[in-house]
């Protein structure tokens, strides 16, 4: 699968992969801050953003699409940050071709299994009629019914694209709904990944715990760990001038 990507900058190659429902435009402004002497590859990771959907949705197969663009783009060696389904997606290729990365950075997400927690927003995603509505504020006002976060709702419909017949998701709603187990399972516990790694979590969000440190460094022996104040999940969005003193320590 070739993916849809966008680059910025020049010089050491440095790969972005977003979240679930996520997409690379969440990652831009971060990547025009670090482009000074990186070349930045944002990509869109299968049934997100421009990227082509598909009916699986696994981290083999994420990490065999990112592989693929490895070779497409010459990339011999990268450092990679991904955040939560992204971090896992890096995670998994860490694992399978250490060679091909220089530095992981996963942003809050461990490779532990974590409990299904997204049916609220798939079902307040369904609950849209994309037929009816004739505005993104149309959108968020029927999605508001079930989300009471703004910035959550505001993330969400970032993935609304308007056509010529009207609105539709960027990403596969179907598939990633019906495969959303997918998403939460656990690293192979026999995998591992030898060279420099940081995990940063978010010290408001519960994804990456202090009890969770020890599993991490059994499969991560060299990784490192950062905590940002006052961050939930999206640091990069809720912290961005932290996050990137954080990441500038390592890259």
């Amino acid at each position: 699968m070739q993916l849809n990507f966008k680059q910025v900058g020049e010089g050491t190659p440095l790969i972005i992969l977003h979240g679930l429902f996520g997409s690379l435009d969440n990652w831009m402004t971060f990547a025009r801050a670090i482009a000074a002497k990186r070349t930045v590859y944002l990509v869109d990771q299968r049934n997100h953003g421009g990227s082509p959907h598909a009916m699986d949705h696994h981290y083999e197969a994420m990490a065999d699409d990112l592989e693929v663009f490895f070779q497409s783009h010459q990339i011999e060696e990268a450092d990679i940050i991904g955040h939560s389904m992204g971090g896992k997606t890096a995670m998994q290729f860490a694992c399978e071709h250490p060679e091909k990365v220089k530095q992981l950075v996963v942003v809050d997400i461990a490779p532990k299994e974590y409990p299904v927690h997204h049916q609220l927003i798939i079902e307040a995603l369904e609950a849209i009629d994309l037929s009816a509505i004739k505005s993104r504020g149309q959108a968020d006002e029927q999605m508001s019914k079930l989300i009471e976060d703004f910035g959550v709702r505001q993330f969400l419909l970032k993935g609304l694209a308007r056509g010529p017949e009207g609105f539709r998701w960027k990403f596969n709603l179907e598939v990633i709904k019906d495969q959303i187990e997918n998403i939460v399972v656990p690293l192979d516990s026999q995998s591992h990944f030898d060279g420099p790694s940081v995990f940063i979590r978010g010290a408001r969000s519960n994804y990456i715990l202090e009890e969770d440190f020890d599993g991490i460094l059994r499969q991560f022996p060299h990784a490192s760990f950062e905590t940002i104040a006052e961050a939930g999940h999206w640091i990069h969005a809720e912290k961005p001038q932290a996050f990137l003193e954080v990441i500038s320590k390592y890259l």
